[in-house]
């Protein structure tokens, strides 16, 4: 349910003013041709379970994906003069309260937050959980964002505050947003969104023409970054809460991949267009296509694999498996697990497989998901849409626990190469 959220601890929202800080606009715009020496920054990343909102890991997944149609259907109509979406509203689509998500510690003035990682949405902004504390560096904007999810949404004021992501990169004019109601995010205190910037383009209520730059943007704007890229890093776990991830702000960690990158330019389909999308086609081990090549995104607030409807019942045919109403995931015995098969993803001209135990849920986290100890469920499902509408795949964390990818902002292209994690037998 919605909850109101003082922005500034006990001050209310509307008497931001009050603080005795002057308004402020940003001035900051991306400047895409800058060129830095500063070395990488690396943050820990952290896997945490929601039991809230495990049962309907599905669920989460699936409102999520629909939001993001709906973003980019609201895009198109709208056009290039109502800039990239809907007039007075953004929508991003982070699956609030979703089951299992990835944060990482961000200081916001001098306060810190606990934020959700997210490639699918670009507004970094505070106060869902620990309400937004000002300090000497907050200069309020005056604008007021407002951004709706898969399955909620927060509205606030946005501010211009020193925002510092890991020792060393210190943002000192990030613009945020500071939340005054949200919906959700149980456990997180926001969001940092590391998305492509036109996605936070219509989340300004009166200037929605208007877009803001993410914080990947502002980093390299600033020379702070050695390239102009975003390398995310993740292992599978089989614990709660587990430091088993790490985001790379300006290339990538040599020693988390083997070795070397494949890359692939940014989709130009819509839908996918609009994200961190590319094409790819998806084949069953020696059975035959689940996929023809098509368009999709990368995404890290997705928790699965989903994929379009009638490519779903080809993988539920190929593997036998049979829908699990407890958790609404597939499910499958322990003779269909011993003849499963490689899930092949073709990106480019390599093939990147999940492995069978890769297609599982972590058996030790089947009680977070509401299954049985026993239970044997495949992390591949229903995207409840349409194949050949541009957007026929969602590659979630479960492929990204598998291979390490890198967001080329600089490029338009994304990289992918293998770990050690990749065949890994650990769920």
């Amino acid at each position: 349910m919605s909850s109101p959220i003082p922005p500034f601890a006990s001050a209310p929202f509307s008497s931001l003013s009050d603080t005795g800080l002057s308004s402020s606009k940003t001035g900051l715009s991306p400047n895409f041709l800058s060129t830095s020496s500063s070395p990488r920054m690396i943050l820990p990343l952290t896997k945490q379970v929601n039991s809230a909102g495990s049962a309907n890991i599905v669920k989460f997944d699936q409102d999520r994906a629909r939001a993001t149609r709906q973003r980019s259907q609201a895009s198109d109509a709208a056009g290039p003069a109502a800039g990239s979406f809907a007039v007075g509203q953004a929508f991003n689509d982070v699956a609030t309260s979703q089951a299992v998500s990835y944060v990482v510690e961000v200081i916001v003035g001098s306060t810190p937050y606990q934020l959700l990682v997210d490639t699918g949405s670009s507004n970094t902004w505070v106060g869902a959980g620990k309400p937004f504390v000002p300090s000497l560096s907050t200069r309020p904007t005056g604008e007021i964002v407002s951004v709706t999810y898969g399955s909620g949404y927060f509205k606030g004021m946005e501010v211009i505050e020193n925002v510092t992501l890991a020792n060393g990169l210190n943002l000192p004019s990030q613009s945020i947003g500071v939340a005054e109601t949200a919906m959700g995010f149980d456990g997180v205190d926001g969001i940092i969104g590391v998305g492509p910037q036109d996605l936070t383009c219509g989340s300004l209520v009166n200037n929605p023409n208007k877009c803001l730059p993410t914080v990947t943007d502002t980093a390299w704007n600033l020379g702070l970054l050695e390239d102009y890229e975003l390398g995310i890093s993740f292992h599978p776990s089989q614990y709660e809460d587990q430091a088993n991830g790490e985001m790379t702000f300006g290339g990538v960690d040599r020693s988390k991949f083997d070795g070397n990158f494949s890359y692939v330019p940014l989709t130009t389909v819509s839908p996918a267009s609009h994200f961190v999308g590319y094409d790819q086609s998806i084949r069953y081990g020696d059975m035959g296509s689940v996929i023809d090549n098509a368009a999709g995104i990368l995404d890290t607030g997705t928790t699965l694999v989903l994929i379009c409807t009638d490519a779903f019942k080809r993988y539920q045919d190929f593997t036998g498996a049979t829908p699990d109403d407890d958790t609404g995931l597939l499910r499958i015995t322990e003779e269909q697990y011993e003849n499963l098969q490689n899930l092949y993803f073709k990106i480019g001209d390599i093939d990147y497989p999940l492995t069978p135990n890769a297609q599982i849920w972590p058996r030790a986290l089947n009680l977070d998901l509401g299954g049985t100890t026993d239970g044997i469920y495949l992390i591949i499902a229903d995207l409840q849409s349409e194949c050949g509408k541009g957007l026929d795949f969602i590659n979630g964390m479960s492929f990204l626990e598998r291979y390490y990818a890198m967001y080329d902002v600089g490029n338009s292209r994304i990289g992918l190469a293998k770990t050690h994690y990749t065949d890994i037998e650990t769920n």
